[in-house]
């Protein structure tokens, strides 16, 4: 039975720590592995989830004694735990009875043993087993006090999964969601075209070799809809055995478009996910921005947690071994908290002496003793000791939103205009991160509600339905503004082009038409009073006709040259700034900033720039908390720039407009008076 809604796990204070798995370890040092934990402070550690063969070693023979050896040392210690529940990794006795459970792709591939994540979601076979070890793990651990949550599974996606089974689920959803009308069908997604109409649902055919643009689409919403199901089904049995005060959570990837977030997160209330990124010299903040930014708005307490992240070199192989700087580890650990995260964990305790994952470096190296990331670890864990009252249950109140379609990503990708990045998602992200304007990122396909914000920065919403796009021109109207990328309203739902000019139900929103586009070779602007040094567009260019827009650019070019780039149009209350090109960094955060300006969003913030990153919440005490973030190798000097607050690292008075020092890779949290 599922908790009650008032019911619920809460954080005290942020919990610090790492994934750890007693069972790889070479020899039993599980006594010497929670000596050095408690000497860390380490306070939270998620086990288990890799293990059914060792719970499981035969069909219907279970071993939990050597679980809960550790499970009772962990709690003896005081250490939380979030106890996995182990479906990604099928032991090798299923695989030798019922290889049907192994996956086929859709690129023809058959799945072997030897990997995780090699089984087809969908396979009633493999859910009966997946059902037995949860039952049976519940059964045992669900009433441990030291469990505070279970984690369903791991980074679990379709995987291009195509066995029939699930080709015939995907044929019963397309059933379903056309009403069984193939003659809708057929018009709707133009099956006509070299003649591959359906006459009989016995005929509908395989994804393999599939060219449709708007099959493509439906398959991978089937994809996302799948996964999310495969958890939720998971929630369930869980929510059966699990106390009140204990959450459920997924570590999910931050690869946003493989996963119907809002139907996979909707029975968690800390749903985690996984995030890698550059350090040293690379080492920016920014993906794990963006990857804040992505989860918080869609969690049911606006709060999540990271389950895995880098402590010293990543990868599956030792190319590429880039271990944190002295001061990134913690200064990572901070910027988590400030976008709304509620734990960081790392991957993992210790590093691995076999296995495909034998130079994933975790806080304590191959010969398994305390070292320099293990220090740093320590130190971050006993400034959360002191001061992760101030920190946790953050809030965010932000006035811009950037709108993430995962269809059109995928509709892009189907049909791509240039030999690089199609969505521009990360390029329009870092605009905005980079001078210090935070926002929100809001998946618009089931999202289209906007009006807590007074900004949309929208990638190239290439599939969009009418009800969306009208939306957008109704938040125009009323005051908004929005800057908008190339392509935006071009295909239905369906991934069909409509047909009508473009952009189609935007037209009066955007102030222009147009019917022709090229793809272009880099080329100058014409002078503009945007005034950016990289005054440069390169790849597409669409040849709009304003009608009530202003143009902000032109290319220099004889052809090119005769139409505007950018335009800007008053619309309503509010302006839409529309981007008919791939403008330059600089130039596109020129036209970020113009609209920020007229909302006067981020006026404080954007006086400085990257590497200086600023980011704040509110506490759960009703203070404003302000984290300052120098992303370089150079110490930065600035004046405070937030009314007079306490720094909660020192103690000491930040006084505002009075000088403060950021050591290099150095973080000052500030809580306002």
């Amino acid at each position: 039975m599922s908790q009650s809604v008032s019911t619920y796990f809460q954080f005290e204070k942020p919990l610090y720590g790492a994934a750890y798995y007693s069972e790889y370890t070479p020899t039993d040092r599980l006594d010497e592995d929670i000596r050095l934990m408690k000497q860390a402070n380490l306070s939270v550690v998620r086990i288990g989830e890799s293990t059914w063969s060792v719970f499981e070693p035969q069909n219907g023979v279970f071993q939990f004694e050597w679980m809960d050896r550790i499970i009772d040392k962990l709690s003896k210690a005081g250490i939380k735990i979030i106890l996995g529940t182990p479906t990604y990794s099928i032991p090798a006795w299923m695989a030798h009875q019922h290889p049907e459970v192994l996956s086929q792709t859709v690129d023809g591939k058959q799945s072997y043993y030897g990997i995780r994540q090699n089984m087809d979601l969908t396979n009633p076979i493999y859910r009966h087993y997946c059902e037995r070890i949860i039952r049976k793990l519940m059964e045992r651990y669900a009433k441990h006090p030291a469990i505070i949550g279970f984690q369903v599974d791991n980074e679990v996606e379709a995987r291009g999964i195509d066995n029939p089974g699930y080709f015939e689920g995907f044929r019963n959803y397309i059933k379903d969601s056309f009403h069984a009308n193939l003659d809708s069908l057929n018009a709707r997604w133009g099956l006509n075209y070299w003649g591959m109409n359906i006459n009989t649902w016995e005929e509908f055919y395989d994804r393999k070799g599939v060219t449709n643009p708007s099959y493509k689409l439906w398959w991978e919403r089937w994809n996302r809809k799948v996964t999310a199901d495969f958890l939720n089904w998971q929630v369930d049995i869980v929510n059966e055995y699990k106390r009140p005060d204990q959450f459920v959570t997924h570590c999910f990837m931050p690869y946003f478009c493989n996963i119907d977030q809002i139907e996979a997160f909707r029975q968690m209330d800390y749903p985690a996910i996984n995030v890698y990124y550059t350090m040293q010299d690379g080492q920016d903040g920014q993906w794990i921005g963006y990857a804040c930014d992505y989860m918080r708005e869609l969690c049911k307490h606006k709060n999540f947690l990271i389950t895995e992240t880098n402590a010293q070199g990543t990868g599956w192989s030792s190319r590429d071994q880039w271990p944190p700087y002295d001061g990134q580890l913690r200064q990572n650990m901070y910027a988590f908290l400030s976008g709304g995260a509620n734990m960081v964990e790392y991957w993992h305790w210790s590093t691995l002496h076999y296995g495909q994952e034998t130079y994933w470096r975790g806080l304590l190296g191959h010969d398994m003793t305390p070292n320099r990331v293990y220090a740093e670890f320590s130190k971050g864990a006993k400034e959360l000791e002191k001061i992760g009252k101030r920190l946790v249950n953050s809030r965010k109140h932000n006035r811009v939103a950037m709108l993430f379609s995962h269809d059109s990503k995928f509709g892009l990708d189907f049909m791509p205009y240039t030999h690089g990045d199609q969505y521009k998602d990360y390029m329009i992200y870092e605009a905005l991160y980079r001078q210090n304007i935070e926002c929100d990122i809001v998946p618009c396909d089931k999202i289209t509600d906007f009006d807590k914000y007074d900004m949309l920065v929208i990638p190239p919403l290439y599939v969009a339905s009418d009800e969306l796009l009208y939306k957008i021109a109704d938040f125009v109207e009323k005051g908004g503004d929005v800057v908008m990328f190339y392509k935006s309203g071009y295909c239905d739902p369906d991934n069909v082009v409509r047909p009508m000019l473009a952009p189609g139900p935007l037209a009066k929103a955007c102030g222009f038409t147009y019917q022709e586009f090229s793809s272009i070779n880099q080329l100058p602007l014409k002078s503009n009073e945007l005034g950016v040094e990289e005054n440069q567009i390169s790849t597409w260019m669409e040849f709009l006709c304003p009608t009530t827009a202003v143009p902000l650019a032109y290319a220099d070019h004889p052809f090119f040259g005769k139409w505007p780039c950018i335009t800007e149009n008053a619309y309503g209350k509010g302006h839409l700034i529309y981007v008919g090109t791939v403008p330059s960094q600089k130039l596109l955060e020129k036209l970020i900033a113009r609209a920020a300006d007229r909302q006067q969003i981020a006026s404080v913030e954007r006086k400085f720039s990257f590497p200086l990153i600023l980011r704040s919440v509110e506490n759960g005490y009703g203070k404003k908390v302000h984290y300052l973030f120098n992303y370089s190798m150079k110490p930065v000097t600035l004046d405070y720039p937030y009314s007079d607050s306490r720094s909660l690292l020192d103690e000491q008075q930040l006084k505002k407009g009075a000088s403060v020092v950021i050591e290099p890779w150095g973080v000052i949290i500030g809580e306002e008076y």
